[in-house]
């Protein structure tokens, strides 16, 4: 296999960007990471979209998203793991250039999210859970983490005011993001306090409804050279695993497999322990997430990432830098998109570009995306080349 890099980034601000349509979103994403670069041409396009079908009507998105940008003859692929498609989709974009089949490749993820009704957002979510066996009988995304939460603070003792401290750090690190959609303080009472979701879960634990796109430009690390002038970012490692879909089915509520197995396929194949790595993207779609997704990756041991939190050993100068964009609990979380913009946060912080949120000496970087409540995990590993 040849060694791949990536040489182009590009996001915008998300939110709620009513203005903008989903094509609009993918675009303007795509144009600002080949802007990046100096390369001719695309010769294949990879899109994570988890169900533009159900938030506005549009299936059959890689052909739309080639023509919208002006390559109506470029081979383009919809990648879809719910909300890891993101990552699936960057995972997919580098097996194509490494196996030689494509020399540039552009990665992208789109989701449209606020054109529907909070009801109709949650039941276009709810397609990442098992239909039959949790969907059916009213569980939501929401209600599934609230079990994982209630499961792991009764059975390590973990406390309400650890997990406002994720949702607090995450916070001040997008208040450093000028892409976050929530830039905004906040303090545990505030989290503590704020109206309940899913017993224990309360809205500030919640990563939100966001419209946004997120690309980057894949090539062989060979060639990088000749299409920008800032560092390569390496991809060295890569990972992806699957677990039963419904809670009822999994080993432990108070761990996520497909996240272990991701990261040991990664690691391995980076050739790299966990120590190595000196920032963190990960999947925090609600505080409990991260908690449980540091102790899977093996940054913590089983019940000690709550308070590793509280601790500081997750903040942007602790032992194990995690989510310093802000995480989808602050930078938001338009599902198709957010594992390509975990990988561009690394590439920013790797190129040391990432500013008032830098990690100091940042070489190492790792993202995990995750689709439903752990039924899917990718792990990506890369360094300055």
């Amino acid at each position: 296999m040849r060694d791949v890099a990536i040489v182009g980034v590009g996001m915008q601000k998300w939110g709620e960007l009513w203005e903008k349509s989903f094509r609009d979103l993918f675009v303007e994403a795509a144009l600002n990471a080949i802007s990046d670069t100096k390369v001719p041409k695309i010769d294949h396009m990879y899109i994570g979209c988890m169900t533009g079908g159900l938030f506005v009507g549009q299936e059959h998105v890689g052909s739309i998203m080639a023509d919208y940008l002006g390559q109506k003859h470029l081979a383009a692929t919809r990648v879809e793991s719910a909300c890891a498609s993101g990552g699936a989709a960057l995972r997919c974009g580098f097996i194509e250039v490494a196996s030689g089949m494509s020399d540039i490749v552009l990665v992208g993820g789109v989701e449209k999210m606020t054109d529907v009704s909070g009801d109709g957002a949650t039941y276009a979510l709810a397609t990442a859970a098992d239909q039959e066996y949790e969907v059916f009988h009213g569980a939501t995304f929401p209600g599934l983490y609230a079990l994982m939460a209630r499961a792991y603070m009764e059975r390590y003792g973990a406390t309400r005011d650890q997990l406002s401290a994720v949702a607090v750090k995450n916070h001040d690190n997008g208040l450093n993001n000028p892409n976050a959609q929530y830039q905004m303080k906040l303090t545990v009472q505030q989290v503590n306090e704020s109206v309940m979701v899913a017993d224990p879960l309360r809205i500030l634990d919640c990563s939100p409804i966001t419209d946004g796109a997120a690309a980057l430009i894949l090539c062989p690390l060979s060639r990088a050279k000749e299409f920008s002038d800032k560092p390569p970012i390496k991809i060295i490692g890569c990972g992806m695993a699957t677990d039963s879909i419904a809670l009822h089915d999994r080993r432990d509520l108070t761990s996520l497999d497909a996240v272990r197995i991701s990261a040991e396929q990664a690691l391995k194949m980076a050739g790299k322990k966990i120590g190595d790595i000196n920032v963190t993207e990960v999947h925090d779609c609600f505080t409990i997430a991260e908690i449980i997704v540091s102790e899977a990756l093996g940054m913590f041991p089983a019940g000690k990432g709550a308070l590793a939190c509280v601790n500081g050993e997750t903040r942007v100068e602790g032992k194990f830098p995690i989510n310093a964009s802000g995480g989808l609990k602050s930078k938001g979380h338009p599902v198709g998109a957010t594992g390509v913009a975990q990988a561009i946060e690394i590439v920013h912080q790797l190129r040391g570009e990432a500013g008032k949120r830098q990690v100091k000496n940042a070489k190492i970087g790792m993202t995990q995306n995750m689709g439903g409540s752990g039924g899917s995990s990718v792990v990506h590993i890369m360094e300055v080349a």
